[in-house]
Protein backbone atom coordinates (compact mmCIF):
# COMPACT_ATOMS: atom_id res chain seq x y z
CA UNK A 1 0.00 0.00 0.00
CA UNK A 2 1.23 3.64 -0.59
CA UNK A 3 0.37 6.01 1.10
CA UNK A 4 -0.26 9.80 0.16
CA UNK A 5 -0.97 12.94 1.71
CA UNK A 6 -3.69 14.93 0.25
CA UNK A 7 -5.33 18.64 0.92
CA UNK A 8 -8.38 17.46 2.89
CA UNK A 9 -9.73 21.08 4.23
CA UNK A 10 -8.99 24.84 3.27
CA UNK A 11 -10.13 27.85 4.89
CA UNK A 12 -8.74 30.68 2.62
CA UNK A 13 -8.53 34.21 3.71
CA UNK A 14 -9.01 33.34 7.26
CA UNK A 15 -8.18 36.99 9.37
CA UNK A 16 -6.75 36.78 12.19
CA UNK A 17 -9.00 38.37 15.02
CA UNK A 18 -6.44 37.86 18.19
CA UNK A 19 -3.45 36.84 18.65
CA UNK A 20 -2.52 35.60 22.15
CA UNK A 21 1.62 34.64 23.19
CA UNK A 22 0.58 33.50 26.87
CA UNK A 23 -2.07 30.94 25.90
CA UNK A 24 0.09 27.69 25.91
CA UNK A 25 -0.40 26.86 22.19
CA UNK A 26 -2.80 26.40 18.88
CA UNK A 27 -5.05 28.05 17.31
CA UNK A 28 -8.69 28.75 17.95
CA UNK A 29 -11.09 28.50 14.77
CA UNK A 30 -14.85 29.49 14.66
CA UNK A 31 -16.77 25.84 14.75
CA UNK A 32 -18.53 26.94 12.18
CA UNK A 33 -15.83 26.69 9.86
CA UNK A 34 -14.60 24.15 11.61
CA UNK A 35 -17.79 21.88 10.87
CA UNK A 36 -17.89 23.41 6.97
CA UNK A 37 -14.38 21.77 5.84
CA UNK A 38 -14.33 18.73 8.41
CA UNK A 39 -11.76 19.45 10.69
CA UNK A 40 -11.80 18.27 14.33
CA UNK A 41 -10.49 19.28 17.78
CA UNK A 42 -7.14 18.45 17.77
CA UNK A 43 -6.16 18.04 14.53
CA UNK A 44 -2.70 19.41 12.41
CA UNK A 45 -3.38 22.15 10.64
CA UNK A 46 -0.87 24.19 8.63
CA UNK A 47 -1.47 28.34 8.87
CA UNK A 48 0.19 30.23 6.08
CA UNK A 49 0.75 34.04 5.86
CA UNK A 50 -1.37 35.31 2.71
CA UNK A 51 1.00 38.57 2.70
CA UNK A 52 4.02 37.45 4.02
CA UNK A 53 6.48 34.68 5.03
CA UNK A 54 5.60 33.11 8.24
CA UNK A 55 4.39 29.39 7.87
CA UNK A 56 3.72 27.02 10.99
CA UNK A 57 1.50 23.89 11.77
CA UNK A 58 -0.23 23.67 15.20
CA UNK A 59 -3.43 22.00 16.20
CA UNK A 60 -6.98 23.40 16.23
CA UNK A 61 -9.42 23.68 18.62
CA UNK A 62 -13.61 25.09 18.25
CA UNK A 63 -14.15 28.45 19.25
CA UNK A 64 -17.13 30.80 18.84
CA UNK A 65 -18.38 32.12 15.34
CA UNK A 66 -15.98 34.25 13.50
CA UNK A 67 -12.94 33.11 15.62
CA UNK A 68 -9.43 32.91 14.34
CA UNK A 69 -6.77 32.87 17.43
CA UNK A 70 -3.12 32.54 17.29
CA UNK A 71 -1.89 31.03 20.05
CA UNK A 72 1.36 30.71 22.18
CA UNK A 73 4.66 31.47 20.20
CA UNK A 74 3.04 31.26 16.67
CA UNK A 75 1.10 34.47 17.92
CA UNK A 76 4.91 36.60 17.53
CA UNK A 77 4.46 35.57 13.98
CA UNK A 78 0.86 37.17 13.11
CA UNK A 79 -0.72 39.91 13.68
CA UNK A 80 -4.37 41.06 14.35
CA UNK A 81 -6.20 41.47 11.18
CA UNK A 82 -4.00 39.33 8.66
CA UNK A 83 -5.13 36.85 6.22
CA UNK A 84 -4.05 33.33 6.32
CA UNK A 85 -4.48 30.32 4.91
CA UNK A 86 -5.07 27.31 7.28
CA UNK A 87 -5.14 23.60 5.72
CA UNK A 88 -5.30 20.13 6.95
CA UNK A 89 -4.25 16.84 5.19
CA UNK A 90 -5.23 13.56 5.41
CA UNK A 91 -2.62 10.33 5.03
CA UNK A 92 -4.40 8.16 2.55
CA UNK A 93 -4.07 5.63 -0.65
CA UNK A 94 -7.28 6.41 -2.31
CA UNK A 95 -8.34 9.77 -3.63
CA UNK A 96 -10.21 12.28 -1.60
CA UNK A 97 -12.04 16.15 -2.40
CA UNK A 98 -11.17 18.72 -0.49
CA UNK A 99 -13.11 20.65 1.34
CA UNK A 100 -12.66 24.50 0.62
CA UNK A 101 -13.88 27.53 1.48
CA UNK A 102 -13.32 31.31 0.92
CA UNK A 103 -14.07 33.61 3.66
CA UNK A 104 -14.94 37.24 4.15
CA UNK A 105 -13.64 40.16 6.45
CA UNK A 106 -15.51 38.90 9.30
CA UNK A 107 -14.38 35.07 8.51
CA UNK A 108 -18.07 34.30 6.99
CA UNK A 109 -18.14 31.94 4.10
CA UNK A 110 -18.81 33.82 1.23
CA UNK A 111 -17.57 30.96 -1.66
CA UNK A 112 -17.66 27.77 -1.48
CA UNK A 113 -14.94 26.29 -3.63
CA UNK A 114 -14.82 22.61 -3.53
CA UNK A 115 -14.15 21.24 -6.15
CA UNK A 116 -17.07 18.96 -7.71
CA UNK A 117 -14.44 16.41 -8.45
CA UNK A 118 -11.27 15.65 -8.70
CA UNK A 119 -11.61 12.24 -10.06
CA UNK A 120 -10.89 11.63 -14.01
Amino acid sequence: MRLSQLLKAKLHHARITYCNPDYVGSIEIGRDLMEAVGLQDGELVHIWEVDGTSRIQTYAFAGPRGTIGINGGAAHFFTTGERVIIAAFDLTDEPIVPKIVLLGENNEIVRDMTPFSVLG
